[in-house]
């Protein structure tokens, strides 16, 4: 068929089943797939127009950032995992166990194309999962440790998301100014081990990269 540069316009529905000797349902479900995927938009009485895919990040899903994104990435961390009371940042109820002992915590500060993009601090319960270092992590992914050395697996998570003012740390982190626009991200993960949550918190600064909840699942 060709690539179609930004600006252009596909052929026909019936130019397309010619070229390509298939039927109009396969082609229609084809354009409405890349419809769909922000390859294309549809204008009435000229067709399908291919458009910038604006790229996103997949981060309201149960895979991590490290699987998540196809982009040019990199995680640094800025706190080993660290055990320490469980903090009041977290905003969704602790079970009676998990309130019985410490809280593992690290933090990563998570660059895309060398640009800092989401600042993001994680707690696990230290009743359920021995203390790890970031070394121990697989290709950076803590999901991806979890489910390679200890079978754990992530099953679904909860989210509440909030549009706030970057405050000093999250300014100094992201690279922004203090007061720009950034949006919270608050996580609980469950996992297939019960009664094994990881909660986080995330800050995230847009502008360049919104965020997605279509990349899985």
């Amino acid at each position: 068929m060709g690539t179609y540069p930004v600006g252009s316009y596909l052929p026909s529905e019936n130019e397309i089943c010619e070229q390509f000797d298939t039927t109009r349902t396969t082609v229609r479900r084809a354009l409405d797939e890349l419809l769909k995927n922000g390859f294309i938009e549809k204008e009435h009485g000229r067709g399908s127009r291919v458009v910038e895919r604006r790229k996103s990040l997949g981060l309201l899903t149960v895979k991590g950032f490290s699987e998540a994104l196809d982009h040019n990435k990199r995680t640094v961390i800025l706190q080993e995992p660290t055990s320490q009371p469980w903090d009041d940042r977290i905003p969704f109820r602790l079970s009676e166990t998990e309130k019985e002992g410490n809280a593992i915590y690290f933090q990563r500060l998570r660059y895309v194309n060398g640009k800092p993009i989401m600042l993001e601090h994680n707690w696990y319960s230290d009743l359920k999962l021995q203390q790890l270092k970031a070394s121990e992590f697989i290709e950076g992914s803590f999901f991806k440790t979890l489910s390679q050395n200890f079978l754990i697996e992530m099953k679904g998570s909860e989210q509440e998301l909030r549009a706030e003012s970057a405050n000093a740390e999250v300014a100094r982190f992201l690279n922004i100014e203090r007061g720009a626009p950034v949006l919270h991200i608050s996580i609980r993960f469950t996992t297939s081990k019960p009664g094994f949550y990881l909660y986080s918190e995330v800050y995230c600064n847009t502008s360049r990269y919104p965020v997605s909840n279509s990349y899985f699942l």
